[in-house]
């Protein structure tokens, strides 16, 4: 009964090392138990196959074609009836793995990794060696040596102790530098060649460095476990591992180590069909830095109007329209002729500065298709999320504006990517205005496959282009950043909902206020406040109102207000019979004025303050969206340095890390150029804003002085005051001491004294009792004060 077992496949013999290698003939200087054994194949020969002591035979290994099956069921198949089984010469080898076999199918019993072996017969049918242990490894089990039985053939490897050929030059450490390749010395020779007058040197045993072969490398050929991680599911690792496999690449042109300088102005002959071949909206440039060359400029998309619409189909939907706007390009930027006249360069100036524009309309779902089409064809970038589905109250008019602004700021994050903003999808979904174009053309995009691996080979960056000391620097300081940046914007987030609420409060408190002076000269009272604690009892009856107004409506019980007062601030006035009039109309303007400020304070804090709140989801958790740029930064990483191992190095392997590396470095660039505008809008808009508030109500010696320190605040960001801002460190502010120990806990407020005739409120006869009591013990309640015996103790 034969045994299958799995097949791990060995490293082909490198012909360039073996023509100078020859068996060696004399007795071994050290035996490979003496080192530490690594059970890995090595690809220096160290491990390769010898059978005779020419370079022939060495290049050709000896095979047992003609082995008997060693089965219950044919003669000759005991190795037992073989009486000189043991005594055949046999090649040396060692175990790989460990093996447990069943005797009674002539199997090894029990084979431990890293056991000296001796091969017998090599292949004896059905993948099955005939193996004899000649050393344990395991100390104290030295009865299975000299044990003869069956072992699969990919359990084990040949070893072999080689001397090098007279004229046979050692070639150094030859190392792939983390950040340039080491280049030949003195002469162009290649290190390795066989020189002259060169002497053989001794045999050194060989040793690769590990014990036991990479789970991931035996058993998942190379391959990450977790499957779901974004450096697999984008196509990086079948890139780093394979390459890429699509016949329509540019031929020219290499998938590593191309200058960016190349093929970015390129014919419009190379553009391909859109269905999958390779077009020139398809190939992504990284220059020095490294960072995304862009080949489009940036331009801004307006969302507006909503319109509800309804079908047979779909039912009811909400259609939005989207305006791009490119603004004109310098005049130095624009190639052409001289204009022929004046005239004709005015027309043509006034022409050129007026913006292009394109105007279309699409539905949510719409979105939602150029999200899943844009994730697909650009697997390695970070894309903003989508704002999220909604089934109940979506005609609602708030949350229909909610999702005006929340498509508006998504459309814009996609388009100022230097990568996006130039995708064919992009192109299309903003372009075609056309409704049947639209409808034909849509299923041939959505049909297109994910780009994969194709993606990163289509990827040019110059040779070099980074460090893997700095690469792996600037990923932890990425991620510490980035993290301490989505604390720092979720903490801003709330307070500032806070601020709006307070302003809000603001709006109330300034209505109250002209509702008080109302109630006052109208005698009227506002429903749900007090009247200040009056033990009064008022009686709503015909009598009590008498007197609070006269006739004119003004505040007097006088008709005419006839023998009133000179008054002292306009004695030329005769007229004092209209004394309590102008007083009621004055106080009524003053109150209608608070009612302007509250309303102010209220559209400030619900449109203008809405939109910078809104505007701060733009910066939001940078951590999570970049996290797939990040596993996929780090796993090629790790791949990388394992490219680049002494001993070890993978060309191909290193040159297609680096285009990945140079796609998630440009990444983080991108983030960084991205949050520097962000936050730069988000200040001037929220100082634009509270400078205009407080111009519409400049009317204090206090408001002034607000309004000048956010004027000077804001020019902080124009130039040329923004410009010198780089010039030297940044100085501590003042307030850093107090993030430890905010002010948040302010003095309490003074209140006037009361007036004689206030009345006071009485208070119970428990809380007088436990205040008399804390007097003399103290320690009753947090607030009593000491107690008066307290001296005594």
């Amino acid at each position: 009964m034969a045994k299958q077992s799995p097949v791990r496949p060995l490293s082909p013999v490198s012909s360039n090392i073996a023509t100078f290698l020859l068996p060696s003939s004399s007795p071994r200087s050290g035996t490979l138990s003496d080192t530490e054994f690594d059970s890995g194949l090595n690809t220096s020969a160290a491990w390769t196959v010898s059978l005779a002591s020419t370079p022939e035979t060495l290049l050709h290994p000896v095979v047992e074609t003609n082995a008997k099956s060693l089965s219950d069921e044919e003669p000759g198949g005991d190795s037992d009836e073989d009486p000189d089984a043991d005594n055949e010469p046999g090649r040396p080898a060692r175990a790989l793995y460990f093996f447990e076999g069943k005797p009674e199918f002539r199997e090894l019993a029990c084979v431990e990794a890293g056991d000296e072996l001796e091969v017998l017969k090599e292949d004896v049918g059905d993948g099955w060696s005939l193996v004899k242990i000649t050393k344990s490894r395991k100390e104290g089990d030295e009865g299975r040596q000299g044990e003869v039985g069956l072992l699969p053939q990919t359990y084990y490897t040949f070893t072999a102790d080689f001397a090098l050929l007279p004229g046979f030059a050692l070639p150094s450490a030859h190392t792939r530098s983390r950040t340039r390749r080491e280049a030949s010395g003195s002469s162009i020779t290649p290190r390795g060649s066989p020189s002259r007058g060169s002497q053989p040197l001794p045999l050194v045993p060989q040793f690769t460095g590990e014990w036991f072969p990479s789970f991931r490398r035996s058993l998942l050929g190379g391959r990450s476990l977790n499957r779901f991680s974004n450096f697999v599911t984008s196509g990086a690792e079948e890139f780093v591992l394979q390459g890429s496999a699509e016949s329509d690449a540019p031929p020219p042109q290499s998938h590593s180590r191309q200058s960016s300088e190349h093929g970015v102005h390129g014919d419009d002959s190379n553009r391909q069909s859109m269905l999958g071949m390779a077009s020139e909206t398809e190939r992504h440039f990284v220059d020095v830095g490294p960072t995304w060359k862009s080949k489009l400029p940036a331009f801004r998309v307006l969302v507006h109007s909503p319109s509800k619409r309804s079908s047979s189909l779909t039912g009811q939907y909400t259609v939005y329209t989207l305006t791009s706007i490119f603004e004109p390009q310098p005049a130095h930027d624009r190639a052409g002729s001289e204009p022929e006249s004046d005239s004709e360069t005015e027309s043509d100036t006034d022409k050129d500065s007026r913006p292009a524009s394109i105007t279309v309309q699409r539905r949510f779902s719409h979105f939602v298709v150029l999200h899943t089409a844009l994730s697909r064809r650009l697997p390695g970038i970070a894309l903003p999320p989508l704002p999220e589905k909604q089934y109940a109250g979506r005609f609602n008019d708030e949350f229909v504006e909610a999702r005006r602004g929340d498509l508006e700021r998504y459309i814009n994050r996609v388009v100022r990517h230097p990568v996006a903003r130039y995708a064919e999808m992009l192109t299309f979904f903003l372009g075609c205005e056309s409704d049947v174009e639209w409808k034909r053309q849509l299923p041939q995009y959505l049909s297109l496959p994910p780009k994969g691996p194709s993606f990163y080979a289509e990827v040019y960056h110059p040779a070099f282009n980074l460090d893997a000391d700095e690469a792996s620097e600037t990923v932890d300081k990425f991620v510490s950043h980035t993290r301490a940046a989505g604390k720092g914007v979720q903490g801003l987030r709330n307070i500032f909902g806070k601020i709006r609420e307070a302003r809000i409060e603001m709006s109330k408190a300034e209505r109250l206020l002209s509702y008080s002076f109302l109630s006052l000269i109208t005698s009227k009272p506002l429903a749900s406040t007090s009247n200040g604690g009056s033990i009064e009892e008022e009686e709503e009856d015909e009598s009590r109102t008498k007197g609070l107004l006269n006739g004119d409506g003004a505040w007097c019980w006088r008709e005419n207000c006839e023998g009133a007062l000179v008054r002292v601030e306009a004695p030329h006035d005769t007229d004092e019979g209209e004394d309590c009039l102008r007083l009621t109309k004055a106080v009524q303007k003053t109150s209608e004025t608070l009612q302007s400020v509250a309303d102010l304070y209220d559209s400030h804090a619900r449109k203008t303050q809405l939109a910078t709140h809104e505007s701060l989801k733009n910066v939001a958790h940078p951590a999570t969206i970049f996290a797939p740029v990040i596993d996929t930064h780090k796993s090629t990483l790790s791949r990388y340095n394992e490219a680049i191992r002494e001993g070890e190095e993978d060309e191909e392997t290193a040159a297609r890390c680096e285009t990945v590396l140079n796609t998630t470095m440009a990444e983080m660039d991108t983030y960084h150029t991205q949050k520097v505008d962000d936050f730069q809008a988000i200040a001037k808009d929220h100082l634009d804003g509270e400078i205009v508030l407080y111009e519409q109500t400049d009317h204090t010696p206090c408001q002034r002085q607000i309004l000048t320190r956010l004027r000077a605040a804001r020019q902080m960001f124009d130039t040329p005051q923004y410009t010198t801002l780089a010039e030297g460190p940044r100085q501590p502010s003042m307030y850093e001491r107090e993030l430890d120990h905010p002010r948040l806990a302010p003095a309490p407020l003074t209140q006037p004294c009361p007036h004689v005739f206030d009345s006071a409120p009485i208070r119970p006869v428990s809380a007088a009792i436990q205040e008399g009591v804390g007097m003399l013990l103290g320690g009753v309640a947090p607030s009593t004060r000491a107690s008066v015996f307290g001296k005594l103790w």
